[in-house]
């Protein structure tokens, strides 16, 4: 069991390192919004015949109500099993946690006990607590298991943090990660300063969550002074909701930013591709809304791929808003080159085995 971060598997430490595409995992619902195992495991397996490094479970695409209904353990569970079955290739298993500390300690502990090799830290419910508390809390997590950081936007139940935050953060020994998702240009460079002024760049990662930024994230080369030196850093993979769809796409797309970084040449139809990306998840989050529909649109590209029966969510209320799936048939329309369906309708039949 993966209780620190040296005793990650050396291949999966080098795979997300180097940097990969990590999808947020979605939960599959029948239609009495009970957990739908055959397609639950169909999407695991879709994502890894897809090519992606590692999948996050029990995240906010997953739904965080799954705690509430004793769905956290037998989620992560099976996408655990699923994955141990279906392929020997290195995968991160990344699982979320969230709560105060107690929680988030018993969450880690349930993620460890079934291989994950780490977590992803909400901070979501520390709305109006001290910095100093936080890094605490993150403190007692670090020693269940290596986390992953996460700077989750306000939009969506985050909060602001400092760059002293990022830095005290990073300087935990057990961080190997930082999933960046301000939609903020200014917090995201907190976060890099942080690591920098850390001294941690050979042992945390960044990852862009960044929805909104996700090409221009990948091919940005972020330069900090310190102590009279510049040090480089670049964010090289994503741990992204946007990424439980077109799977495939973005396994292309993260495929090309990183050998057009290794090239150092970066062609206008590559910067091009920022602003298409970000046109997609436009439709898939529900940007015009508040992002109210994010997770339901989600689930609408998935359902019109026959991976998922419906659009159903935990929430009743929760669903796709009005004149969003229009856009999704846009943006499908628009940018093919960027979609997989063809490739999830040639493997359909065997995922749903």
């Amino acid at each position: 069991m993966t209780r620190d971060r040296t005793q990650i598997p050396a291949d999966v430490r080098t795979m997300l390192r180097n940097g990969t595409v990590i999808p947020a995992h979605p939960l599959a619902l029948t239609a009495d919004r009970k957990l739908d195992e055959r397609r639950q495991r169909a999407l695991t397996r879709y994502y890894i015949d897809s090519g992606v490094g590692g999948v996050a479970v029990g995240v906010h695409t997953t739904q965080f109500e799954i705690r509430d209904i004793g769905l956290y353990e037998p989620v992560l569970r099976l996408a655990a099993e699923t994955a141990s079955a279906w392929t020997d290739r290195p995968l991160a298993m990344i699982a979320g946690l969230v709560g105060r500390t107690e929680q988030a300690i018993r969450e880690a502990e349930t993620a460890r006990a079934l291989g994950y090799h780490a977590g992803l830290l909400s901070l979501a419910i520390f709305k109006t607590a001290d910095e100093a508390e936080i890094i605490a809390h993150c403190k007692a997590v670090a020693e269940v298991i290596p986390l992953v950081g996460f700077y989750l936007q306000p939009a969506v139940g985050g909060r602001q943090l400092s760059f002293e935050f990022w830095r005290d953060f990073a300087a935990i020994e057990n961080v190997i990660a930082i999933k960046i998702a301000p939609f903020n240009r200014y917090a995201t460079l907190d976060v890099v300063r942080g690591v920098v002024a850390a001294r941690a760049e050979d042992r945390v990662t960044l990852y862009t969550g960044n929805d909104d930024h996700i090409v221009g994230d990948l091919l940005t080369p972020f330069r900090i002074r310190r102590d009279g030196a510049e040090v480089e850093m670049r964010i090289v993979g994503g741990l992204l909701g946007h990424w439980s769809v077109w799977t495939g796409g973005a396994v292309r797309l993260h495929a090309r930013c990183r050998a057009a970084v290794e090239a150092g040449t970066i062609d206008p139809d590559l910067m091009a591709l920022d602003a298409a990306v970000t046109d997609m998840n436009s439709a898939v989050f529900d940007a015009a809304n508040g992002f109210k529909g994010v997770i339901a649109g989600c689930h609408e590209v998935l359902r019109r791929q026959g991976l998922m029966a419906g659009i159903w969510c935990l929430d009743p209320e929760e669903g796709l808003s009005p004149g969003q799936a229009e856009e999704l048939t846009r943006v499908a329309r628009d940018y093919p080159d960027l979609t997989d369906d063809a490739f999830v309708a040639d493997n359909l039949g065997r995922w749903l085995e």
